[in-house]
């Protein structure tokens, strides 16, 4: 599990390094990449969680931010699609 947690410390790295070389690149920060890597970073904590040492309170503060990350995201989504129909 170390070794998969440690890829995708990886991937999201490589994302931050995107997200930065866009912005240099346009002076315009991308807000849908930004959520995209913020949502792959809160997943990866999902997956290497320490069952064992798991609260009540974490489980639920995670939930909360997944779910708020996923909503920005499909209003993003929903935003650009209606920007592309007009």
């Amino acid at each position: 599990m170390a070794t998969f947690g440690a890829f995708l410390a990886v991937l999201i790295a490589i994302e931050i390094f995107i997200n930065i070389t866009l912005y240099l690149r346009s002076d315009v920060i991308h807000v849908k990449l930004v959520i995209e890597t913020a949502l792959m970073a809160i997943c990866r904590k999902v997956i290497v969680f320490d069952f064992k040492e798991l609260t009540p309170s974490m489980i639920g503060s995670t939930a909360a931010v997944i779910m708020a990350f996923g909503i920005t995201y499909w209003l993003i989504l929903r935003k650009t699609k209606k920007d592309v129909r007009v």
